[in-house]
C-alpha cells in the first residue's frame, strides 16, 4: 500500500473533484482510494485570512497542485511558501485564460519550475496521483532498528477506543505495540493500532497518513504539534540560534525585537528575534530566537520563518534548525 500526500493550492474545495471528504477545521482533507493505494489531499480552509493553514497543508505534503484562477498576491505567497518547502514536484491548473507565460517567470530559478502543467481534468489528476501512490512502498527493513515520527495534526477521544492522533509519517516506520515519546513533554505512548484510510496495518512509513490509537497517554498531550517518535535525535529547544535564508521577494532585513513565527511539521511556534548577525549579507542572517514554547526538531532541519505582520507577503523564508 503506497500513499501520496498532495497540498491543493489556489481554489477552495477543489479536492472534493479529486477525493472524498474527510476530517475539517483550518485545513480539509480529502480521500482517495484504489485497492491498497491511496492518496491524501489538503487544503487550507482559513487561507488566506490566516497564513498557518497554508503553512500545515505545505508542510503535510510531498506534492502540491496550484490551481491558478488569477495573478496576485495570494498566488505569490503560496508560490513562495512553496519554494521554502521541500516539494519539488506538482501541477499548475491554469484557469480563466491564463497563459502559462504569465506563471514561467514567477517560478523561474525555483524548485516550482519543475512542476507540470496540466488540464482542468480531476480525471486525469486522480490516474496520475493513485500512480504515483502505487509505487510508494513502505517496508520494514528485516533485522534492523527502525525508527519513525509522526507530527500530530488532530487528535480526539473515540468511544470504545481511546485516544486517537491522526498525522503523517514524516519518515521512518512505526509499528503496532510500539513505545514512542510524546513530545514536547517527555510522557510516552503505546500504539495500540495503526489504520490508514480505515484499514488496519501493522506498520505505516514515511508519507503515509495514519490514525494511531495510543494507550498510556491523554488526549491533553496531544495538541496538533505534538510530535510521536522512536528516534532518540528528536529534541524539544524553548531557544534556537538558527541560520536563516531570506526569499529574493523579502524586502528588508530582520531586525532585534521582531515576533515572527517558525513552522515545522505541524509546529507553528511564536519566535522574538533577541540578536541578528551577518557577515555582511542581511538575506543570511544568524538569528537567536526565544520560543514561546518548546520546538520538536532534529539537527539540521529545515523550518518556515514567517512574520504575519508581513503586508503583502508573510512568508520571510528558511531556518537551518541547530
Amino acid at each position: 500500500m503506497g500513499n501520496v500526500t498532495v497540498a491543493v493550492l489556489g481554489a477552495l474545495g477543489y479536492g472534493a473533484n479529486i477525493g472524498k471528504k474527510g476530517t475539517s477545521t483550518d485545513i480539509t482533507f480529502y480521500n482517495l482510494k484504489r485497492g491498497e493505494d491511496t492518496v491524501t489531499l489538503i487544503e487550507p480552509t482559513r487561507y488566506p485570512e490566516r497564513l498557518a493553514p497554508l503553512f500545515y497543508a505545505v508542510s503535510l505534503a510531498k506534492k502540491a497542485i496550484v490551481v491558478v484562477d488569477q495573478l496576485d498576491a495570494t498566488l505569490g505567497e503560496c508560490i513562495v511558501m512553496l519554494q521554502c518547502s521541500d516539494i519539488n514536484n506538482g501541477y499548475f491548473i491554469l484557469r480563466n485564460y491564463i497563459p502559462k507565460e504569465k506563471i514561467e517567470p514567477l517560478i523561474k530559478g525555483t524548485s516550482l519550475e519543475k512542476y507540470e502543467f496540466v488540464p482542468d481534468d480531476p480525471n486525469f489528476l486522480r490516474e496520475q496521483l493513485l500512480t504515483e501512490a502505487s509505487k510508494q512502498k513502505a517496508e520494514v527493513p528485516e533485522g534492523q532498528q527502525v525508527v519513525g515520527t509522526v507530527p500530530v495534526d488532530h487528535s480526539f477521544n473515540v468511544k470504545g477506543v481511546g485516544v486517537v492522533v491522526l498525522g503523517v509519517v514524516a519518515y521512518g516506520v512505526v509499528q503496532k505495540h510500539e513505545k514512542l515519546n510524546v513530545l514536547p513533554g517527555g510522557k510516552s505512548a503505546e500504539v495500540r493500532s495503526i489504520q490508514k484510510h480505515d484499514d488496519d496495518f501493522d506498520f505505516a512509513g514515511e508519507g503515509d497518513r495514519v490514525g494511531l490509537a495510543l494507550k498510556n497517554v491523554e488526549v491533553e498531550d496531544l495538541d496538533r504539534g505534538a510530535v510521536l517518535t522512536s528516534d532518540s535525535s528528536v529534541k524539544a529547544a524553548s531557544k534556537l540560534e538558527a541560520q536563516a535564508s531570506l526569499v529574493k521577494y523579502w524586502q528588508t532585513a530582520l531586525k532585534q525585537g521582531m515576533v515572527m513565527h517558525v513552522g515545522h511539521w505541524t509546529q507553528f511556534v511564536t519566535a522574538k528575534v533577541e540578536t541578528v548577525s551577518d557577515a555582511g549579507d542581511w538575506r543570511k542572517p544568524t538569528l537567536t530566537l526565544t520560543l514561546d514554547k518548546p520546538l520538536v526538531h532534529r539537527s539540521g532541519d529545515k523550518a518556515f520563518l514567517m512574520y504575519l505582520e508581513g503586508a503583502k507577503l508573510r512568508v520571510a523564508g528558511n531556518l537551518t534548525l541547530p
